[in-house]
């Protein structure tokens, strides 16, 4: 069985940009970050500081656990590096695996082909020791195990997340392109909102960043809604141990927060969706719904932020009726948020320039693939 005290290095992924607010979250654990690529940082932990990692974080999107770097120039050497791998020690041999990667090396045109390689490693090495083998496939419920393979040079790590920690198992209901929790979580710890203040959010959709900002102002990691993760799947994973941390965590959250958590929408389907994803959470009781046109949300005294996740289409320069949405929004800022911080995030400078504001801050983040700019305002 695997030792999940055994140090090793710890490499955990995130969307591009967001690396920064990710270390911040690290090292608010107790962990010390040794390296910030451009999507992930890396440090030294146990497979048992995984488990506190996996529940804790909401930047994240996988936490990968290293097993070995070597040198492999084609994939036969590949194979013959994996093969001296302990892999009984971590996969159950009536088990199940699947294979992930980053591939790019010359000789290799195909990533199913080099996934097969290290799938065949895999089970080679645990059907010659046990003589039996897991099965496999692209499931990742189940142990998840990720190649890292640039050059010459190739990491073998266990994913000890499996599904991507974005998922966190509340949204069961979309209501048109939901924006990625990893990404709500980031705009609203880019923003100067403190638990305590006002969080306002018209134009809500599915209710992602109201959901994580009630998530955050109760304390509550977004990780304790989801069952399952890989890290339960390899051997030597303690029951007890994981059970405990989640208690202790969820035994740790507030029960209640000072300031107003609101979100509206004109749609009545968005409303509903936003309401049931928000129950699924077990945070609707903390959060305000109104169906209304945004230039109606309520706006309670005291401090606090407004937030617009607003659409920005596909053809910049030739939609009046966005044009005019953005010019809106900056009047609803200028006539009705006096004293909070407005935020709009889109992926359209040229809709940006509408609001009519001067923005103090400019944020670059992605939405997927998508350039994105989360614009700051101070509204005096």
């Amino acid at each position: 069985m695997a030792d999940f005290h055994k140090p090793s290095t710890i490499s955990i992924t995130c969307p591009k940009m967001i690396s920064p607010f990710l270390k911040k979250e690290v090292e608010d654990l107790g962990f010390t970050v040794q390296h910030q690529r451009y999507a992930g940082v890396e440090l030294k932990g146990s497979l048992h500081d995984c488990m506190k990692l996996n529940l804790c974080l909401s930047t994240a999107h996988r936490v990968h656990y290293l097993l070995k770097t070597f040198t492999a120039n084609n994939a036969d050497e590949l194979h013959k590096e994996l093969v001296t791998i302990p892999w009984e020690d971590y996969i159950d041999k009536h088990g199940y695996v699947s294979i992930t990667s980053f591939i790019k090396n010359k000789t290799i045109n195909n990533t199913q082909f080099a996934n097969l390689k290290v799938k065949d490693a895999i089970v080679d090495r645990i059907r010659e020791k046990t003589g039996s083998r897991p099965d496999s496939g692209s499931d990742l419920n189940k142990t998840v195990v990720f190649l890292f393979w640039k050059g010459t040079e190739a990491s073998i790590y266990l994913d000890t997340s499996g599904e991507s920690i974005s998922r966190r198992g509340y949204r069961v209901r979309n209501h048109t392109a939901p924006m990625q929790e990893t990404l709500a979580s980031t705009i609203i710890q880019a923003s100067k909102w403190k638990v305590g203040q006002h969080f306002i959010n018209p134009m809500c959709g599915s209710g992602t960043l109201a959901i994580e900002a009630a998530l955050m102002a109760l304390g509550r990691p977004a990780g304790l809604l989801r069952p399952n993760y890989g890290i339960k799947h390899i051997l030597g994973f303690d029951v007890g141990e994981w059970n405990s941390l989640r208690s202790d965590l969820k035994h740790s959250a507030n029960k209640d927060f000072k300031g107003k958590i609101i979100a509206t929408d004109i749609d009545n389907r968005a409303i509903k969706a936003a309401q049931k994803n928000a129950q699924t959470a077990g945070v609707d009781h903390l959060i305000e719904f109104h169906r209304c046109d945004f230039q109606d949300t309520p706006i309670p005294e005291g401090d606090g932020v407004v937030v617009f996740n607003p659409p920005y289409g596909e053809r910049i320069g030739h939609d009046q009726e966005l044009y005019d949405l953005y010019k809106t929004i900056g009047d609803f800022f200028k006539q009705e948020c006096s004293g909070k911080w407005g935020y709009v995030f889109t992926g359209n400078f040229d809709l940006a320039k509408k609001v009519g504001l001067r923005t103090s801050q400019r944020i670059e983040l992605y939405n997927s693939t998508i350039e994105c700019r989360l614009l700051e305002y101070e509204l005096y």
